[in-house]
């Protein structure tokens, strides 16, 4: 099983490192990177979410912090980016851990503990948007200087593959934390923390390790965004919409699982341009927010149709074929 997963991992990559080949619109190019932004995000919510069960509605907490972090040290520090990165990736995890300890320090589970992280991300959104060092409600400009020593890429295909590598590595980090020791732990925990607390499981400390790897892999995904439009403001990085997408991919995708987030990701997006089309050809003109109410639409469905997104209905489905 192992060994498939690995060669699973493998083949998935090399097809998705392949398919940018066939294609030059800028437009394909553009979707294909934001979904492994996307995914990004909500394989670090998932790692918490999926493998924790510490459901989390402020994910942009991270993501902002990893876009931010990214932004200001090139702007302010003038730190180069290929440097910059892996700072914003501590930054995030650091961040994490922060709230983590904070939350769980305090015992706080379900609802609680999901209305604290939306909290704590509305918190940094309005404190970034007032901050003149964060620019403001202006916002931060990373100068456009085309050079892959910038991490800046005239082919889109090369910032693409970037963030692929980034999205096969993660991969690997989830397969890894699923058979390690640590993510019995951690899963033993979502189904029963009071009983794995019981059989030795040092709870606080292993969630705060799963917030903490939660927050590093998010800002990774706004490190890339920032990388990506060079161009940031307080509702772009610490904004709801971040949080709902990293959200729902898992969940449509498969929570828990390893391929359920980068498979959300593809859905959540592709419906989400097919809805945008749509409704722009049917009436005329785009209608903002339609894609809110289809992704709505869609969770209600998954919830009631397929709690374990369309990785576990597929399976299902397999075994009664079977």
């Amino acid at each position: 099983m192992k060994d498939k997963t690995l060669l699973l991992i493998a083949i998935v990559t090399l097809a998705l490192a392949l398919l940018p080949l066939g294609f030059e619109s800028n437009v394909v190019l553009n979707f294909l990177a934001f979904a492994m932004i996307i995914t990004l995000a909500a394989q670090g919510w998932n790692v918490l979410g999926g493998f924790g069960g510490q459901f989390s509605f402020g994910h942009a907490a991270f993501f902002g912090t990893g876009a931010y972090g990214m932004a200001l040290l090139q702007v302010r520090f003038g730190v180069n980016a290929w440097l910059a990165m892996p700072i914003a990736i501590a930054l995030g995890a650091a961040v994490g851990y922060a709230i983590g300890f904070l939350s769980f320090r305090a015992r706080l589970r379900g609802s609680y503990f999901a209305l604290v992280t939306l909290a704590f991300a509305e918190v940094f959104r309005i404190s970034a948007n007032v901050w003149s060092f964060t620019g403001g409600a202006a916002g931060v400009l990373v100068p456009l200087k085309l050079d892959p020593w910038n991490m800046q890429f005239a082919d889109k295909r090369l910032g693409y593959w970037l963030a692929l590598a980034l999205v096969a590595l993660v991969l690997l980090i989830t397969h890894r934390l699923r058979e390690s020791r640590f993510g019995a732990q951690l899963i033993a925990i979502r189904e029963n923390e009071d009983a794995a607390r019981a059989l030795g499981a040092d709870a606080l400390a292993v969630k705060l390790k799963a917030i903490a790897l939660s927050g590093g892999i998010t800002a990774a995904a706004g490190s890339l965004y920032t990388q990506k439009f060079l161009y940031l403001d307080a509702t772009l990085a610490y904004g709801p919409w971040i949080s709902v997408e990293a959200l729902l991919a898992p969940i449509i995708g498969g929570i828990g699982t390893i391929f359920g987030p980068l498979l959300g990701a593809f859905l959540l997006l592709g419906l989400g341009e097919v809805t945008k089309t749509f409704f722009a050809n049917l009436l005329g003109g785009a209608r903002p927010g339609a894609d809110l109410v289809v992704f709505g639409v869609l969770l209600i469905l998954c919830v009631a149709f397929a709690p374990r997104g369309v990785l576990g209905l597929l399976a299902r489905l397999r075994g009664r074929g079977a």
